[in-house]
């Protein structure tokens, strides 16, 4: 397939997966009306999401995965999902980041994305608790790409998690000692009711100190977070100053959202 044609594909299992979502469930044959393919490639549509664990297949369409919230995918896993929505989020999150600027990345694969579009911004302090995310950064210098003004990184140390992110009482030590002025925050899920979560109960207390050593957060999450709720919640929405994601969250979500968020950074549109 063409690079177009990859695209085409992925924004439409993304339109797939969101009606599953909001519905509970489709047909194929309402599908292939919906968006004008042949039932051979709604078909092959639902097979791809079915092997990425997002959807299950029934006779004649699909029905959502019923997660449990103590389920946490790993870092592989989860970086095949939304993959063009994470690099948008990640380039408008980038763009909020001035040279000098000390700030936190945690773990995740929206702020691993992140940390590419940040290789261009001088003299950045970056405390991690992210394995990936310190790798970014190392395997560009490894590559000659560092140069005069490269970031200085601190990684947190700690228990690595599925989702390789460093997280118990040795990250929660470090990170207390810390103060940054920006946080960008991946997060399992979002909503009014849980507010932010993840279903590891070390990770919540780790997500935790990292926002309480920030004098900024930024949660960087794409759409298909909205309405997830993980074992553990962490915080508000109100503790969040700024949620950046991308052009797939409902309208009527963002007005539920701007009730409680201060700032909504929609990627590729104009700052609500």
């Amino acid at each position: 397939m063409t690079d177009n044609q990859n695209l085409l594909a992925e924004q439409r299992r993304s339109l797939i997966l969101d009606e599953v979502r909001r519905r509970g469930g489709v047909r194929v044959n309402e599908l292939t009306r919906r968006l004008s393919v042949s039932d051979m490639t709604i078909r092959r549509d639902l097979d791809a999401l079915a092997r990425q664990g997002v959807l299950s297949k029934v006779h004649g369409g699909a029905v959502p995965v019923v997660e449990a919230s103590t389920h946490e995918p790993g870092f592989e896993a989860k970086s095949v999902l939304e993959p063009s929505a994470k690099d948008e989020i990640a380039r408008a999150a980038a763009a909020l980041v001035a040279p000098g600027t000390a700030l936190a990345l945690s773990g995740g694969t929206t702020t691993y994305a992140l940390a590419r579009h940040l290789l261009d911004v001088p003299d950045l302090t970056v405390v991690t608790n992210s394995v990936r995310v310190a790798d970014v950064f190392h395997e560009a210098g490894r590559a000659g790409e560092a140069r005069r003004g490269a970031a200085t990184v601190v990684l947190t140390g700690g228990v690595r998690t599925p989702s390789d992110a460093l997280v118990g009482p040795v990250a929660d030590r470090a990170i207390r000692s810390l103060h940054f002025d920006l946080l960008f925050l991946g997060v399992h899920g979002v909503s009014v009711e849980a507010g932010l979560s993840t279903p590891n109960l070390a990770e919540a207390e780790t997500n935790t100190c990292l926002m309480h050593s920030a004098r900024r957060v930024v949660v960087v999450a794409d759409h298909t977070k909205w309405g997830t709720v993980g074992l553990s919640s962490f915080a508000a929405l109100e503790e969040v100053d700024t949620w950046v994601t991308d052009g797939g969250l409902p309208g009527e979500v963002r007005a539920e959202v701007a009730e409680h968020v201060p700032g909504l950074v929609v990627a590729g549109e104009e700052r609500a």
